[in-house]
């Protein structure tokens, strides 16, 4: 028995102007869970498939591999021993019908703590439209290199103390762990650029932040939340600047009517209407452009390599797995 769909934001009247739409699943989430090793990358996969091109597509992979009837999933395809010349075939099938946003967990967390302590929290924060902030980004995750352990007690010292349920008190004890944790990296003697955003990290913005995140504020976006921002990367992606973008998405707890209406918002802008049109929920079992998506997200997240620079050119986004410039994150 299939539990009610949960989440979304269908449209409620007819969609106007030029519209494409899209199917998307995701590969590599795990909630707040963000420094996990196992998953260090998230995958947000879309294509602009019509049901019936993807059911072909789907119908002529099953008809080489033995998967469920229902759906494929990436880790039993890769392993085939033809798998890579299908997956040659699967990804020039898809040029140009495809995009993936690649999402490093850990820096996800770094833009969350410059969006959300350095600037004003929005549900704009780590997306190109906060573009200003990626260089205090890029100069913190850049030096972490040097200092080894007191990196990842960093990160997880701000993942813990942003566990903090709606309508709860802070913990301080959470927050002076935090910034025991910040002043651990400080005397790694990390540079300015570095140095200065973590000297920027006041106690009144973070004892501001979490007071608004206790008291339900809703306009300041989950801060553990990266499904958000790769939704709007790819919406942006499609849109191309005058497109609106209608989604279907796999069944995701993370996209709720209220974060996507708030979603839509930013991404309007100032004048005009949203790009994204509305976001429906489905099984993916009984979606095939869904069922791409997902085989395409799986891929992408355990051979990076074979989509990055390939014939889907993913997008270079703040989050991705390289800057703005293509220069390769360090590792």
């Amino acid at each position: 028995m299939r539990l009610p769909l949960q989440g979304g934001l269908p449209p409620v009247d007819t969609v106007a102007g030029t519209v494409v739409e899209i199917a998307c699943d995701e590969s590599g989430f795990s909630g707040t869970n963000l420094l996990d090793p196992a998953t260090p990358v998230i995958t947000h996969a879309s294509v602009d498939l019509r049901g019936e091109e993807a059911a072909a597509l789907v119908a002529t992979l099953r008809s080489g591999f033995r998967f469920s009837p229902n759906e494929f999933k990436s880790r039993q395809f890769l392993r085939r021993p033809e798998a890579g010349e299908v997956l040659e075939w699967f990804l020039a099938a898809l040029r140009g019908r495809a995009h993936v946003h690649l999402v490093d967990k850990q820096y996800f967390v770094v833009t969350r703590v410059v969006d959300l302590l350095l600037a004003e929290p929005s549900y704009a924060a780590g997306t190109r439209l906060t573009q200003e902030n990626r260089p205090a980004a890029l100069a913190l995750y850049r030096a972490r290199g040097s200092a080894g352990a007191d990196w990842t007690a960093f990160l997880a010292a701000f993942v813990e103390m942003c566990r903090l349920k709606r309508r709860h008190r802070p913990d301080q004890r959470t927050v002076e762990g935090f910034f025991q944790a910040r002043d651990a990296l400080v005397r790694h003697g990390l540079g300015a650029p570095a140095e200065d955003v973590l000297h920027g990290l006041s106690r009144d913005r973070v004892g501001s932040l979490l007071a608004r995140l206790s008291d339900d504020d809703r306009s300041i976006p989950p801060p553990l939340e990266p499904m958000l921002p790769a939704l709007a990367e790819t919406v942006l992606f499609w849109s191309g600047g005058s497109r609106r973008v209608l989604v279907t998405h796999d069944e995701q707890s993370a996209l709720t009517a209220g974060r996507l209406r708030r979603l839509q918002r930013v991404l309007a802008g100032r004048a005009g209407p949203s790009p994204l049109a509305g976001l429906v929920m489905v099984d993916s079992r009984d979606d095939p452009r869904v069922q791409v998506a997902d085989l395409l997200a799986g891929v992408a997240r355990r051979l990076p390599g074979s989509v990055d620079d390939g014939p889907l050119q993913p997008l270079l986004s703040p989050t991705s797995l390289r800057d703005s410039i293509g220069d390769a994150l360090p590792t």
